[in-house]
């Protein structure tokens, strides 16, 4: 089992308990007669602990699809909601600047304390800003969860056929979650589906794309998503012309 970094601390902290918790057995059934079947027990119980906390930060190997036109779950989990917001209702300024006045389609994903945990990037980006939000730990399920909790945004622009588009994938906190992880820096480049930061153990993850500009969601609330494999969006072939007109259109402003 293949362990991320991005939880280095946390499984080496598990993994070093575990050799020392055998280092104590041993003692006790050396010098102080402890029944063999205890050692046995309690060794398998430590066992069992240590792969459960490492399990919250596998990292399996993944093949990412060759699907030009394809924009990929950022995270595993199940599709919680898919709304049409006003790029003038979000509270993150950055994000409303990136979206500059157009509608966005956002796509709530709900992780599970037994989900993979790692974050991906939908489509090739090149990262614009991060923006980091302090606040509450509601159930990652609660309605207020994704308005009133600890998050961070990573926003960037993409390409589709030559034409550039702004996405956003938005990390949040849960009642478990307390670390948000995004190393991520102005001006990084990514490929599809890298992995470019995790939340550790339950939370949500959020995914905005332009509305109205050939982009079809190809997702229900509901549907089990994986990160870097699942398609949660289509990119049509009239996007090219729509993206255009709205570069013109900025311009001209």
């Amino acid at each position: 089992m293949l362990l991320t970094p991005y939880g280095q601390k946390e499984w080496g902290i598990a993994i070093l308990s575990l050799l020392i918790f055998f280092a104590v057995l041993a003692v006790l059934f050396f010098f102080c007669n402890l029944p063999k079947t205890a050692v046995i027990v309690l060794a398998v119980l430590g066992v069992v602990i240590c792969a459960g906390a490492c399990a919250f930060f596998r990292d399996p190997p993944r093949t990412i699809p060759n699907r030009p036109d394809a924009l990929l779950s950022p995270a595993d989990g199940v599709i919680r909601d898919i709304e049409l917001l006003k790029s003038e209702s979000l509270a993150d300024p950055q994000l409303r600047e990136l979206f500059d006045g157009k509608d966005i389609l956002r796509v709530g994903i709900f992780l599970s304390v037994l989900n993979v945990h790692i974050n991906r990037t939908p489509w090739a980006m090149t990262a614009k800003f991060t923006s980091y939000k302090p606040g509450r730990y509601l159930d990652a399920r609660n309605p207020n969860a994704s308005r009133e909790n600890e998050a961070m945004i990573m926003g960037g622009i993409g390409e589709y056929e030559g034409q550039p588009f702004p996405l956003a994938i938005r990390q949040v906190s849960g009642a478990i979650a307390r670390r948000i992880v995004c190393p991520v820096k102005p001006g990084q480049q990514f490929p599809k589906g890298f992995k470019y930061g995790m939340i550790k153990f339950g939370s949500r993850t959020e995914l905005y794309i332009p509305a109205g500009m050939g982009f079809e969601v190809a997702v229900n609330v509901g549907d089990p998503v994986n990160a870097g494999l699942s398609v949660i969006a289509f990119v049509r072939p009239e996007a090219k012309d729509k993206l255009a007109a709205w570069a013109k259109e900025k311009m001209e402003k």
